[in-house]
């Protein structure tokens, strides 16, 4: 198990977002290794000007220059070319023996640098804690071992990530989330017009919860455990009586409920068949109460 110990930061220069020290721009510089990567360029053939792009790529993502996705009026739209950035860094680098603290592991990356988090209040328990290069995670964050971030996600400021949760690859939580125990929050890197998981501000998730496919969950709902939040299952929206699919609206009481399948009809099924459904109704008061209760005894 991995072991997320803080250590020294390696200072750099950030600049105005997706913009090298050098001028150059971040963007148009994964692009040029992107085609290359088409054209044929192998780890093996990556020079170290080529690394140190990714380098300065994974920084900016630390450092929430840029991200996988961003907000466009209603809408979340992917950045691809910070999707391509993030499928470079592991196709032009070659796989390494690693250590981190006591434990030996292989991979393309390292894990990421953590100094800076301390400095910003955010805080974190021992063995089992890990955070990989590329990820952003915001100020007086919580992470709650064992608990493990991916490359591309990013984490907003006060989030709490409890014990056994996973924040894959691109997924982008917003500020005050808390994701219960044992919660996964599927990656969606490929392909890289996708838009990935989004956890807008605000939004509580019940232990045991799954959030997957680019589904995205509106800010300051309180989502009941175990539910299951994922395109392929209908979203009922009792409050504009609306059957959706992908998302959850904002300031919802969300839960999981089983409605009648079709499946039912056919020679095989002997009795009553049903298919798991989200059922969505307006936050009530006593919940958003039981929330505020939670956020003192955080403080």
């Amino acid at each position: 198990m991995y072991i997320f110990f803080p250590v020294a930061a390696t200072p750099r220069v950030f600049c105005p977002r997706g913009v090298h020290p050098s001028g150059m721009s971040l963007e148009s510089d994964i692009a040029d290794l992107w085609t290359r990567k088409q054209e044929g360029l192998t780890a093996a053939d990556a020079t170290d000007d080529h690394l140190a792009t990714l380098d300065d790529f994974l920084a900016a993502l630390e450092a929430g220059d840029v991200r996988a996705a961003e907000k466009s009026g209603d809408e979340w739209e992917a950045n691809e070319w910070v999707k391509q950035g993030i499928l470079l860094n592991f196709g032009l680098r070659e796989t390494e023996a690693r250590e981190y603290g006591d434990v030996a592991y292989h991979d393309v990356l390292p894990l990421r640098e953590t100094a800076d988090l301390a400095e910003r209040g955010t805080r974190n328990t021992p063995d089992g804690t890990v955070i990989r290069r590329g990820a952003y995670v915001g100020s007086d964050a919580i992470l709650m071992s064992p608990a493990f971030v991916n490359i591309g996600a990013h984490v907003g400021d006060g989030t709490l990530v409890d014990s056994c949760d996973t924040v894959g690859s691109c997924a982008q939580i917003g500020d005050d989330v808390k994701l219960g125990a044992n919660t996964l929050i599927g990656g969606v890197l490929e392909p890289v017009e996708d838009a990935p998981v989004i956890v807008e501000d605000g939004v509580s998730l019940g232990a045991g919860c799954r959030v997957t496919s680019g589904f995205v969950v509106g800010e300051n709902s309180v989502v009941g455990e175990n539910t299951l939040l994922t395109p392929r299952i209908p979203v009922y929206d009792l409050v504009e009586e609306e059957v959706l699919y992908g998302e959850l609206p904002p300031e919802r009481r969300a839960f999981t409920r089983f409605v009648e399948s079709s499946v039912a009809d056919h020679d095989l099924i002997d009795g009553g068949a049903y298919k798991p459904a989200v059922v969505a109704t307006s936050v009530e008061e006593e919940t958003l109460e039981a929330t505020e209760r939670e956020d003192a005894l955080r403080e």
